[in-house]
């Protein structure tokens, strides 16, 4: 399993709050679980050797936010995964868009049952 630890805690600290239930190292790196639902992930990109978010923000709002900075669609067979997007460091390295993500993910994850 390939991610970047630094990063791991970052989401950490900001779930601590969001009733982070469970980590699980599953899709090639590690996803946290909110209220027993996948929210956020983190891995390293194989082909650009760059840290990845992955962030399942819902096939509502995924078309709205596929053009923020760094945000792309997630592909992992070959199939786009609406609902889930890739976000590349330039969007997630500062922390403000760090957590502009994990709050769009959050927002998601209440709205599902």
């Amino acid at each position: 399993m390939a991610y970047n630890e630094h990063q791991a805690d970052r989401i950490r600290q900001r779930l601590l709050r969001a009733n982070l239930t469970e980590e699980k190292k599953m899709m090639g790196g590690l996803i946290f679980m909110v209220n027993h639902k996948m929210c956020l992930g983190i891995d390293i990109d194989k082909k650009t050797g760059l840290d990845r978010l992955m962030v399942r923000v819902g096939k509502a709002s995924h078309e709205k936010l596929i053009f923020n900075k760094g945000s792309r669609e997630m592909n992992f067979t070959g199939k786009v995964m609406r609902g889930f997007l890739f976000i590349d460091p330039d969007g997630f390295d500062a922390d403000d868009d760090l957590d502009f993500w994990i709050e769009k993910a959050l927002y998601f994850n209440r709205e599902i049952s």
